[in-house]
């Protein structure tokens, strides 16, 4: 049973007070639960003890207020907030304005941004903040942010104003004196303080949040995305720190390593020169007892082709835990060597305490993939929790290209979704549909996990070859893994997809870009063409379902459930209907976004006729207990909170921000109107 909200806004004249912390702290102690990182806690769980809502009291929900970013440019809505101190915190728009908003109105009680730059102008990631990093200095809140230039900023948390005395005047007109640190002059390479670096050069920006490990700011940084390259030369994504109250550079961390450097092997050719990338452009975690903070990482220079950059590739496509004090590596594990494939890091790990039998309790950590594994580790020995073995794979045919003979595959948990693909693996219902389906793919060169590309014209006649899972997972951006930290449950959303790629001479490749970075033309590139089969009755090619929630027990690495999500969609649902066929739920095919909580699991997805929806799960059995209609799926991911003895569901819905919660969380009104 379902329950429409009543979504007319409410129009009421509200007093704001804001609150000093101290004067907060004792309230906040008692009726707040808060929401540290995009996370929720440095171990990126997006688990909250917030229980005030149960399945008993689900469909009461309401919304409590809508925030609504547009004029802000907001788009994506990739940022979720953080609730801290009776605030809460986010970024929006292409210009990544910090935001400061009241979390039982939804009033702005501030917001800064900084300057326009050419560089700013330039970023193909800036609507993406995804969030703000937290913490205290002398006792006053700090908000950080970087920008889509490439900046980091530090805000009072209470006014919104520039930190005192943190980093050095920056010689951009209009930039305050105080309050930011210009991250290109530690990055290593030539700038212009207002264009940055030349393009010929390379190209950076970021797409996530810092994070502030104890006493140190830790900066990820995102690259241009290596599906729009063409030429070879780039800019390594290496990892920055800061002190947290004076902004003074600490450490950089080389994530392409350089001679005597741990790794510098791997990259032969001297590629180590020129190749760039290798950015942690997902956020990034830690452990803050252990001082040690989890850097994901994206592939090298180009998607698709590396025969530029021989060698496993060094810190490409990795997990890799650095001291947060220092920047030393204490261990890494590279999930994908030689990466050509666009299966870059795509979610925060998830740190929790597991007890494995035979190995009793275990500090954890646990790294979902696009390619649908999940590798998990004592995160702080690096050890595997179970045994990751190095299997064969299949090599390239495209000339110059020399992939890594083997790849590692976790023996457990077992793979979540669809790997490679084969007649198998395509839909079955009736003869006459998995026939099509073949058809459909006949043009297309099927294969396992890794099944390496094909260049235009292959020998095989083939136009394509299919990645499966593609560059959009397996598990991807949009909706992280989730765990319950009390009973080491990982909860992993995933969709089956594949993606068809073709290669071209890097020269063609490159018309495809107004402004490519680098100045040498790679030997191939992703094209144009290489198309994508489709079924004639307008159904995906793959058995179902077409998205699913995987619950894995982490204490023993076994799945505990598997449930699609959503509901079948419209034109699915026409078919089975027509064919009088017995098809259980489907899944709609889209990643969801999640929470947990002590009493439920929650998400957010869609029903048979796409009408937006938030589910309440049961944990412990995938049973869906509750619904309800929303104004619109959260797109990136979801939190919950409590805030003056009330418990809110945010929605991450667009350019708006979505509150929902029982009845007696709206604020009073004050005056008729």
């Amino acid at each position: 049973m379902r329950r429409k909200i009543d979504i007319l806004k409410r129009f009421k004249i509200i007093a704001l007070t804001v609150l000093t912390l101290g004067a907060s702290g004792g309230l906040l102690a008692q009726n707040s639960v808060e929401w540290l990182t995009l996370g929720n806690d440095f171990a990126h769980t997006r688990y909250s003890t917030a229980d005030e809502i149960t399945f008993n009291n689900f469909e009461e929900l309401e919304i409590a207020w809508e925030w609504d970013g547009a004029s802000l440019g907001a788009v994506s809505g990739r940022s979720t907030p953080s609730y801290i101190n009776g605030i809460l915190y986010t970024v929006a728009g292409s210009r990544r304005h910090v935001v400061a908003i009241d979390p039982k109105t939804g009033e702005t009680l501030w917001s800064y941004r900084l300057p326009n730059t050419g560089r700013w102008e330039y970023s193909m990631r800036s609507d993406y903040g995804k969030g703000i990093g937290y913490s205290e200095v002398n006792g006053r809140g700090v908000v950080y942010m970087v920008t889509p230039g490439f900046f980091l900023t530090a805000l009072d948390a209470e006014t919104g104003a520039p930190l005192e005395g943190f980093g050095q005047p920056v010689p951009i007109d209009g930039f305050p004196k105080t309050g930011v640190v210009d991250l290109l002059a530690d990055l290593g390479h030539p700038y212009d303080p207002y264009q940055g670096i030349p393009l010929e050069t390379g190209y950076i920006t970021a797409s996530s949040p810092p994070i502030v490990v104890n006493d140190t700011v830790i900066i990820g940084n995102s690259a241009e995305q290596g599906y729009n390259q063409s030429r070879i030369e780039n800019v390594p994504g290496d990892i920055l720190a800061y002190d947290k109250q004076t902004g003074d550079f600490k450490w950089k961390f080389n994530v392409i390593p350089r001679p005597g450097e741990y790794g510098h092997e791997t990259w032969e050719n001297d590629a180590w020169e020129w190749t760039g990338d290798v950015s942690s452009w997902a956020p990034i975690s830690a452990d803050i007892e252990a001082d040690l903070v989890y850097i994901p990482t994206n592939g090298a220079t180009i998607d698709y082709y590396g025969g530029f950059r021989p060698g496993d590739n060094l810190f490409s496509t990795s997990l890799i835990a650095l001291n947060a004090s220092t920047g030393e590596r204490a261990w890494h594990f590279q999930m994908v060597h030689h990466d050509i494939w666009n299966y870059d890091t795509p979610t925060a790990p998830v740190l929790l305490d597991v007890t494995v039998p035979g190995q009793g309790e275990i500090p954890a950590i646990a790294q979902v993939t696009k390619q649908s594994f999940v590798y998990a580790f004592n995160r702080l020995t690096g050890e595997p929790i179970w045994p990751i073995v190095e299997r064969p794979v299949p090599a390239s045919t495209v000339p110059g290209e020399s992939l890594s003979l083997t790849q590692p595959f976790p023996t457990r948990p077992a793979p979540f979704d669809m790997q490679g693909v084969s007649i198998n693996n395509l839909i079955d219902w009736t003869p006459e549909l998995r026939q099509q389906a073949i058809t459909a793919f006949a043009d297309y060169q099927m294969g396992p996990l890794f099944n390496p590309p094909i260049q235009r014209g292959h020998d095989s006649g083939k136009r394509a070859a299919m990645f499966c899972p593609g560059g959009g997972g397996g598990a991807n951006i949009t909706a992280p893994a989730v765990a319950d930290p009390t009973a080491g449950i990982l909860y992993v959303s995933s969709h089956t997809a594949c993606s068809p790629i073709q290669l071209v001479p890097g020269e063609e490749a490159d018309l495809q870009y107004d402004a490519p970075t680098g100045t040498t033309f790679a030997r191939y590139a992703d094209g144009p063409g290489a198309g994508a089969p489709r079924h004639p009755a307008g159904i995906p090619l793959y058995k179902p379902p077409y998205s699913r929630i995987t619950a894995i027990d982490m204490n023993t690495g076994e799945h505990a459930w598997v449930i699609p999500t959503g509901e079948t969609p419209d034109r699915v649902q026409r078919v089975i209907d027509e064919l009088d066929l017995d098809v259980p739920n489907t899944g709609t095919g889209a990643l969801v976004p999640m929470v947990v909580t002590p009493n439920m699991l929650v998400y957010s997805d869609t029903s048979t006729d796409g009408t937006p929806m938030l589910y309440a799960v049961n944990k412990a059995t995938g049973e869906t207990e509750a619904q309800i209609e929303v104004p619109a799926r959260s797109r990136y991911g979801m939190s919950t909170w409590a805030h003056d003895g009330h418990q809110y569901f945010m929605l991450q819905t667009g350019s708006k921000l979505t509150a929902v919660a029982l009845p007696g969380a709206a604020p009073e009104s004050i005056g008729a109107h």
